[in-house]
C-alpha cells in the first residue's frame, strides 16, 4: 500500500546533526507552542496541512496534520511522528520545521501525517511525555478519518526525546489510553533507560532521586509489547545512544521480541541516513516491512 514510506522522513531527520540527547537541548531556542516553520522553502508545498490542533489542555499539546490533496476513496495508513531535542523547556527552531517535513512527505507518499508536541519539564515530569503520546494517538483514533486517514493502522515513529516517550507508552499499559494503540513502531536514536549520569535535562524530567529511574524506564515493558518495532541508530550518534539501541535490541531479542534494525552510517547525510540503494540497513526497507507485516497479518 505504501511504498519507500520512509523517505518522508530524510529532509527532516538531516536538520538535525547526530549528537547526544543533552546537547540537543543546546542548539537554540524558540516557543515551541507555536507549531510553525521558518524554513524558507516550504515542504508542504501542494499538501492540504491542517494546523495547532489542540489534543490536550496544555498550550504545548499542539499537534499538525498533513494529507493529500487528492484524498481518493480508500483510507490511508498514519505516519504519528513524535520527535524533540529536549525533555525541558527548551526547543529548537528545527523542531517544527523537521516535524513539517516529515508529515508532507508522508502525505505525498500515500500516508496521513499527524505531527505532535509535547509537554516539558520541569512543568511537566514523567510520565508527561508518554501520556501526550497516548493523547494524540486517541486523537487520531477520534479524528483522522476527517482527514482520510486509517486509525487501524497507525505506525509511530519516534525520534531522540520522541524516541524514549514512545517507548515509554508502549512499556507502561497504566499510561495507555482505550483507544491510544498503535500498530507498529519506529524508534530512532534514543535513550531507553536513564542513569545516574542524566544530564540536567534529563533530571528536570525524571526528577533528581535515581532510585526511581529503573521504575521510569522503558524495561521491562518494552520486552512485552506485542507491536512490531524497527529500531535504528546511527553509526555517528554518541557512544551513550548506541549502548542504548544495541542492549534494547540485545534484551528484545533475548525475550523473542527481536526487532527489524537499520544500523544507519551518518545522521547528517539523507542518501545515507535511509540509504536509498536498498541496502541490508535500509531504515527504508525495514519500515516498509514493518508496514507489510501489519497489512499481511489483516486488520481489525
Amino acid at each position: 500500500m505504501v511504498k519507500l514510506f520512509a523517505c518522508c522522513l530524510v529532509t527532516g531527520m538531516a536538520v538535525l546533526s547526530a549528537r547526544g540527547v543533552g546537547d540537543l537541548v543546546k542548539v537554540g531556542l524558540v516557543d515551541d507552542t507555536n507549531p510553525q516553520t521558518d524554513s524558507t522553502a516550504d515542504p508542504c508545498a501542494g499538501v492540504s496541512v491542517t494546523r495547532g490542533l489542540k489534543y490536550g489542555a496544555s498550550e504545548q499539546n499542539m499537534l499538525n496534520v498533513a494529507s493529500s490533496t487528492d484524498s481518493g476513496s480508500a483510507p490511508r495508513p498514519v505516519l504519528l511522528f513524535v520527535a524533540g531535542t529536549s525533555f525541558a523547556n527548551e526547543a529548537t527552531s528545527a523542531d517544527w520545521a523537521m516535524r513539517d517535513q516529515a508529515i508532507c512527505r508522508a502525505a505525498r507518499n500515500g500516508m496521513v501525517g499527524v505531527a505532535m508536541s509535547y509537554r516539558r519539564a520541569p512543568a511537566d515530569v514523567w510520565p508527561a511525555g508518554a501520556k501526550d503520546v497516548a493523547a494524540t494517538a486517541s486523537w487520531i483514533h477520534q479524528n483522522i478519518d476527517l482527514y482520510g486517514g486509517d486509525a487501524r493502522e497507525i505506525i509511530a515513529v519516534g525520534y531522540a526525546v520522541g524516541a524514549f516517550h514512545l517507548a515509554s507508552l508502549l512499556a507502561h499499559p497504566e499510561l495507555q489510553n482505550a483507544d491510544s494503540d498503535i500498530a507498529g513502531a519506529v524508534l530512532i536514536s534514543g535513550i531507553y533507560k536513564p542513569d545516574a549520569n542524566a544530564d540536567e535535562s534529563e533530571r528536570s524530567y525524571f526528577g533528581t532521586d535515581t532510585s526511581k529511574y529503573d521504575d521510569r524506564s522503558a524495561f521491562p515493558g518494552i520486552l512485552e509489547v506485542d507491536e512490531p518495532i524497527v529500531l535504528a541508530w546511527s553509526a555517528s550518534d554518541p557512544p551513550r545512544l548506541v549502548k542504548e539501541a544495541e542492549t534494547l535490541k540485545e534484551r528484545l531479542c533475548g525475550a523473542g521480541h527481536c526487532p527489524r534494525v537499520a544500523e544507519l552510517s551518518d545522521s547528517d547525510s539523507p542518501s545515507s541516513v535511509f540509504e536509498l540503494d536498498g541496502s541490508d540497513t535500509s531504515l527504508v526497507k525495514r519500515t516498509n516491512q514493518l508496514i507489510s507485516q501489519i497489512e499481511a497479518r489483516g486488520l481489525p
